[in-house]
């Protein structure tokens, strides 16, 4: 980092700008025109892929992930690409044994990913360490995440103390991962110069502009020292997006944070997203809606995918009319949780249960598997106190899980290789089986021989909008 203050930009155009707003439907097709001009703008990082991008791959597009990352990675080969990862979950929707976890990240750096985002939804950095370490020893850039919440047990010492944790490991850059876009302009100020006092590594700050605060929130932070930040060029930004690229950019422009990227450069850029939002548009994926400001967040604390869940599956029972009753039961059942950080998939988890709480008339009559698993331990330990009396009618007198969940887990790539050996032509595809067993194998089936892909459609991906 050649000048002292200048801020460095992450733009999130290629994952989730249009994972946050179009359903995860931007096809590589539209993604390529774009590269050349994407790899000289000057940015910090490219997130690119992991969150949904690989489910939404697989099972709507027609597309294979890991051959969009080697595309992605040809077309852009001088701009460091990133992608999200969910610790031990990988990109799937349980714990993987470590020797998967391992592959996985062997693979993905193999691939051409250089920055790999680490988060565990309860922040338990056990279900972080493996990640850290594999992507260490294969040579990845270790961003490693504090998922931003507020409750009465998550407050400024709690991040910084997490903060430490994670530099000890090993990450490269800490980020603070504001899903739900709750961190306040003067809160986020706070913050990053606390962190600033006790970390050596650079701070990466994401949010997003549910709530209408995103820049100024971006804005008191680099006031505070925060290095890098998160934005979307502006065809897909905004909204449940990130603050636009070019608005940060154009702000920053002469001052002494500068980021020395050209805004007539990004202009050009922004041309070919804008005919690529428009198709998004036409086809149904891109809601308008995605745009709007909603304050109502900071109230209920739900991010912007979780709300749409909640209303898929209130539309679903048809009862529409309890979404209020439903939001206001969210942190009432977080609160009897342990206060999970909402984000993939504690989110899910709470919100699904705070619907099966409104529709049953009374609360855990019915308790789904995934909220046992929960109050179990099986995703690792929960920030507060759970209410006992919730946790017995859920699971009974079963033992509550305290070790790593991911010891109790004997290694299981060799069984993936068995079970998918007669579809499989690579370890990757092994990869992908094991993450998604009821969509890759659909999709290898047809990988060499595809039909057409599906009109894109606003169909929601329940896996990991909010993140």
């Amino acid at each position: 980092m050649a000048t002292k203050n200048k801020v460095f930009i992450t733009d999130t155009i290629l994952r989730d700008a249009h994972q946050s707003q179009a359903a995860t439907r931007m096809r590589l097709e539209d993604m390529l025109p774009a590269c050349e001009a994407l790899d000289k703008a000057g940015y910090w990082s490219l997130e690119c892929w992991g969150g949904a991008t690989f489910d939404s791959c697989m099972r709507f597009l027609n597309e294979d992930p890991w051959e969009r990352l080697r595309a992605l990675k040809k077309a852009m080969p001088n701009t460091k690409l990133q992608m999200l990862l969910r610790g031990q979950n990988l990109l799937g929707y349980k714990h993987y044994a470590d020797d998967v976890v391992e592959a996985f990240i062997e693979k993905a750096i193999k691939n051409g990913i250089d920055v790999i985002r680490i988060f565990d939804a309860l922040n338990d950095v056990r279900n972080m360490e493996t990640a850290i370490r594999a992507t260490k020893k294969f040579g990845g850039h270790v961003e490693a995440a504090l998922s931003y919440t507020i409750s009465p047990v998550h407050n400024e010492e709690y991040f910084v103390d997490l903060a430490c944790k994670l530099e000890e490991m090993g990450a490269d850059t800490i980020w603070i991962k504001d899903m739900a876009n709750l961190l306040l302009p003067y809160d986020a100020q706070s913050l990053v110069k606390a962190l600033k006092a006790k970390v050596k590594v650079p701070i990466h700050l994401h949010t997003h502009n549910t709530t209408g605060t995103g820049d100024m929130t971006y804005l008191k932070a680099i006031e505070a020292g925060v290095d890098i930040i998160d934005t979307a060029l502006s065809p897909l930004a905004n909204g449940t997006s990130q603050p636009s690229t070019e608005a940060m950019v154009a702000t920053l422009q002469g001052t002494k944070y500068d980021t020395g990227i050209d805004l007539n450069h990004l202009s050009g850029i922004a041309a070919h997203f804008r005919g690529v939002a428009a198709k998004l548009k036409e086809a149904g994926s891109l809601d308008p809606k995605v745009l709007n400001v909603d304050p109502n967040t900071l109230l209920y604390q739900v991010p912007g995918g979780m709300l749409s869940n909640l209303i898929s599956q209130l539309k679903q029972a048809k009862a529409e009319d309890k979404l209020y009753e439903v939001l206001a039961e969210v942190p009432r059942v977080r609160e009897d949780f342990g206060y999970p950080p909402l984000v993939t998939p504690t989110s899910q988890i709470v919100g699904t249960q705070a619907v099966l709480n409104v529709l049953m008339g009374e609360r855990y009559k019915m308790v789904s598997k995934e909220s046992k698993g929960l109050l179990r331990g099986e995703y690792g330990m929960l920030p507060g106190k759970v209410n006992e009396e919730v946790r017995r009618k859920a699971i009974g007198d079963d033992e509550v899980i305290t070790c790593r969940p991911a010891d109790l887990i004997a290694p299981e790539l060799d069984k993936y290789r068995q079970e998918f050996a007669n579809i499989v032509k690579s370890d990757e595809d092994v990869l992908s089986c094991a993450m998604f067993p009821q969509v890759a194998p659909k999709f290898l089936a047809i990988r060499d021989n595809p039909p057409p892909a599906e009109p894109a459609v606003r169909e929601l991906i329940v896996e990991d909008l909010g993140n």
